[in-house]
């Protein structure tokens, strides 16, 4: 790999720490406390992006998973739940919240008269692809501190470090 090697916060931090308890194998911390402040950065410049396009993040993660499905871009409530990762109950107010904002629409299930179908409009699609297009611009720039041919190997790498959580 050739990544320039230079000293960070938290290679001080793990300094610190393997000085003041020795007894303590840190060799964790070199990894998650990137990756935690690593999560910080990309929450706040996802946040920003999403902000530029009058989304909060949740509204964006229930759009997205519409937008994902592929014309006519409709889910139900269960499955926006489940790619989500949040209660039915959250899931209702934000479909709720949503529609009031005329980016989503409820429809009869055609298969299930009791069930609903939640549906991207046109602007709920627009406003998406915007903020989607303005979110990868940002996450180019911060993988611009990566050479491209190591890009693969790192997404490898967190993949299997993150498919324990995914079971």
């Amino acid at each position: 790999m050739d990544v320039e090697a230079r000293s960070d916060e938290v290679d001080r931090i793990v300094d610190a720490w393997r000085r003041e308890r020795p007894d303590l194998d840190v060799e964790p911390l070199t990894v998650f406390s990137r990756v935690s402040r690593l999560a910080r950065h990309l929450d706040r410049a996802r946040r920003g992006a999403f902000a530029r396009h009058d989304l909060e993040t949740w509204e964006f993660d229930v759009l997205s998973a519409l937008r994902r499905a592929g014309e006519p871009y409709r889910l139900s409530p269960g499955i926006l739940v489940a790619q989500t990762l949040v209660t039915s109950g959250t899931m209702t107010n934000r479909i709720d919240r949503l529609e009031e904002r005329g980016l989503v629409e409820r429809h009869r299930a055609p298969s299930d008269r009791r069930g609903v179908l939640v549906q991207l409009t046109a602007a709920g699609r627009q406003r998406v692809d915007a903020a989607m297009s303005d979110l990868l611009d940002v996450e180019a720039r911060v993988l611009d501190a990566l050479p491209a041919a190591v890009r693969p190997q790192l997404a490898a790498l967190l993949r299997t470090v993150v498919a324990q959580f995914d079971d």
